[in-house]
């Protein structure tokens, strides 16, 4: 059995399809009925003990500073590279923290912090089962339960992927090693970091999943989504539709 022994959040994006909110507050910092997102992990990993905490910064970078402050255990990693390149440079940045860690993007709120349990027996990530058709990138498992393929398309019969992954010492080893390799070529610079595993090597891991209750975490990646959980942001939608009229 393996345990999780630190946690990375990636929260150095800018959020660009909650703007006009996040032109002046950062994503992960947004508030979801009175909590910023962030609070709502780091809340929940230091339940479950997790408080060696690296959040990557970029984008309003300065607005991250207090964390420290509330959370004695975090530290701040900037990803310089967050304007144009995509995430693989965020968990590029903090490559060194990722043997024994479980990787988060800030932006979600975790409403059942069970989900964050470190203990676990295969590297891979939390998921849901649909049956559903979703546009979310969906897992296939083989017979022992490893994952067989991965669709960034999506599907249906299969498992969503979130953003809440547990990696051992030695895969957390190894996928800092392949990040390496990869951001050292141009043509990786758009690829999200999970590409490196379920991609670009997916023959070096024997990922599983760990089933999730679907209203255990709440990932937000648009103005409807956060205001379907927050009805007070439901006039920036309003607004948005009248400007696009």
């Amino acid at each position: 059995m393996n345990r999780v022994k630190r946690a990375i959040i990636m929260a150095a994006g800018e959020g660009r399809r909650l703007r006009p909110l996040t032109d002046r507050t950062h994503k992960a910092l947004l508030p979801v009925n009175g909590r910023p997102m962030i609070h709502t992990i780091l809340d929940a990993l230091e339940k479950n003990g997790i408080r060696d905490v690296t959040v990557v910064v970029g984008y309003k970078k300065e607005q991250f500073a207090s964390l420290p402050e509330r959370w004695p255990g975090v530290r701040l990693v900037e990803n310089p590279w967050y304007a144009d390149r995509n995430n693989i440079f965020s968990l590029y940045a903090a490559r060194d923290y990722l043997p024994g860690a479980m990787v988060l993007d800030g932006d979600q709120v975790i409403y059942d912090p069970a989900v964050l349990d470190p203990a676990f027996e295969r590297s891979g990530y939390n998921c849901v089962w649909t049956d559903e058709p979703t546009g979310e990138w969906l897992l296939t498992l083989d017979g022992e339960g490893v994952v067989r393929s991965c669709s960034r398309t999506g599907g249906a019969h299969g498992w969503r992927l979130y953003s809440v992954s547990r990696w051992s010492e030695a895969d957390g080893a190894r996928l800092a090693d392949d990040l390496e390799r990869a951001v050292g070529e141009e043509k990786n610079w758009s690829l999200y970091w999970d590409d490196v595993a379920l991609f670009l090597h997916p023959e070096a891991y024997r990922l599983g999943v760990r089933p999730m209750a679907a209203d255990a975490v709440t990932e937000i990646d648009s103005l409807a989504e956060l205001a379907a959980i927050d009805p007070g942001y439901a006039g920036y939608i309003a607004s948005k539709e009248g400007k696009q009229r």
